[in-house]
């Protein structure tokens, strides 16, 4: 039985001045398939898919949905084809509910009736597994479920091919699986869905078929249930790539970071951090792992002097004055000017780490400007950093004037890193550096985290993927509830063993509840 395509492009090119972002590709996908599109980043994996959404309008080539030829100027165009877009950072009015966002902008019949509004919200949320209250505000919303306000907005107005960006490029694994069966649900229903990603264990996790882009080219189209990670890296890249990460032995350790007894509290007087203690050496890249949640990011901008403790040591050795400071009652610029950087980055790459409309070249500059001597500001060495970080982590972009809102996710990412790592720090503090990154560019930050430990640098890295810690780092700092539950050897400890450290707390927790209601 031949399968029924939902929709087809063929020699579709899309350029920008000279830069071809997508050349003759051809693509289809099926009715009732999820179809992974993978590449790296800049490759024209969003680019293609916004021409199918009415973003961009194709340069050349043909559309044809259900068979027939469209013409897709405008959103509106989309969605009157039946194709919704959920892209990577959403489209919602946070003092509105969910279900005022989702039915935002579509002219009904009649009177607005908020009761029936929730209902039908409420209807397709059910139907496919969602979990949300269509009356709760945007702004009380977690990241996932906001993205879940976003698809079932493009449901609502009646979308059969459903595109989604990077969808899972901030969520906690947990949540990824909880969108993972949605999807899978919804593809039973007939539904096409085209996923934008580059996380290889994903792609085989949830996809059909999976299409090869690179250099805005389309490569190939394989069925996922025949293929392997290393196939699929080599025709991402054009050539193999040894997934291996180097660990140099540390040379000439010592402390540059003692943190004794933290504890830090919310403004409603819950306990983030429970007497938490450990050294970063320099010389070594010290791992963060634990679930999400448990306190690392909260940990991370205590040292930074972005959180105010409730009791606690954070004591730096100073490299260049010999003399021991405690960074508690610091300033984040005074503990930046000592050496001690965060490179933290958010789920909001934008919104926090850079500002979108300015280029690359004021992005350096937002670090250096309050070092200028006059009322004019020094262009040439922000300037020289952002040639430089464009360089070595090669950054896709036409040039360093670009706004940063222009570039792919990946490479948003590449810069608010290599920013940080620009400054010579002595503590470098490299929280997820390489959330939404292609494999090639996670190896590139890898290695650069690497050249940091080996001049000396005190690393400390938060990271998800616990095959990256159990490979990169050192020693591996275990997190469970806002508390320490363990500190491991990189080298000899399994992902077991760190697996059983990160739920530590729970059980003990649950263990002593059970105590408690057999005492009573």
């Amino acid at each position: 039985m031949s399968k029924e395509i939902a929709l087809e492009m063929r020699k579709v090119s899309k350029y920008f001045g000279d830069l071809a972002a997508n050349r003759d590709v051809d693509l289809t996908v099926y009715k009732g398939e999820i179809l992974a599109v993978l590449g790296e980043n800049g490759c024209g994996k969003t680019t293609l898919m916004n021409m199918i959404a009415g973003i961009y309008f194709p340069d050349a080539g043909n559309i044809f949905i259900n068979g027939k030829e469209v013409v897709i100027r405008s959103p509106k165009d989309a969605f009157a084809h039946g194709v919704g877009m959920i892209h990577q950072h959403f489209k919602l009015v946070d003092l509105f509910t969910a279900a005022e966002n989702v039915v935002l902008g579509i002219k009904g019949e009649g009177r607005y009736r908020k009761k029936t509004i929730n209902e039908r919200v409420q209807a397709i949320a059910d139907r496919y597994g969602f979990h949300l209250d269509p009356q709760k505000k945007i702004y009380e919303m977690s990241v996932s479920e906001k993205q879940t306000v976003e698809i079932i907005k493009v449901l609502y107005r009646g979308a059969d091919l459903l595109i989604l960006d990077e969808p899972t490029a901030v969520l906690t694994p947990q949540e990824t699986e909880k969108l993972f069966a949605v999807l899978r649900r919804m593809r039973d229903d007939g539904k096409s869905i085209l996923i934008i990603t580059h996380k290889l264990h994903e792609v085989l996790s949830v996809s059909d078929r999976v299409a090869v882009l690179r250099k805005g080219e389309h490569i190939a189209t394989v069925e996922t249930a025949t293929t392997t990670s290393e196939e699929l890296t080599e025709m991402m890249v054009g050539k193999k790539v040894e997934l291996n990460i180097e660990r140099p032995e540390p040379k000439n350790t010592c402390d540059r970071l003692v943190v004794k007894n933290l504890n830090l509290s919310d403004v409603e007087g819950v306990q983030i951090l429970n007497n938490v203690s450990f050294e970063a050496r320099a010389g070594e890249i010290l791992g963060i792992a634990g679930i999400a949640g448990s306190g690392q990011r909260e940990l991370l901008e205590a040292i930074a002097g972005l959180q105010h403790l409730s009791t606690g040591e954070i004591l730096y050795h100073n490299p260049k004055t010999d003399k021991v400071e405690d960074l508690k009652n610091k300033t984040p610029l005074q503990i930046r000017e000592l050496g001690v950087r965060l490179s933290f980055v958010p789920e909001d790459r934008l919104g926090m780490g850079l500002v979108g409309n300015m280029d690359i070249v004021d992005n350096m500059m937002l670090r250096s400007y309050r070092r200028g001597h006059s009322m004019f500001v020094d262009r040439k060495k922000p300037r020289d950093l952002a040639e430089r970080i464009i360089k070595d982590l090669e950054v896709a972009t036409p040039s360093s004037h670009t706004p940063v809102r222009r570039l792919s996710g990946g490479n948003v990412q590449k810069v608010l890193v290599g920013r940080e790592i620009a400054a010579s720090p002595t503590v470098l503090m490299a929280a997820y550096p390489v959330r939404g990154l292609d494999i090639n560019s996670s190896y590139t930050i890898y290695n650069l985290l690497t050249e940091q430990k080996e001049r000396g640098v005190a690393v400390i890295f938060v990271g998800e993927d616990l095959d990256v810690l159990v490979e990169l780092c050192d020693r591996i700092l275990v997190v469970c509830g806002g508390r320490v539950t363990g500190v491991v050897d990189g080298r000899t400890t399994t992902k077991e063993e760190i697996g059983i450290l990160m739920t530590a707390h729970g059980q003990a927790s649950e263990n002593k509840a059970q105590e408690d209601e057999t005492d009573a």
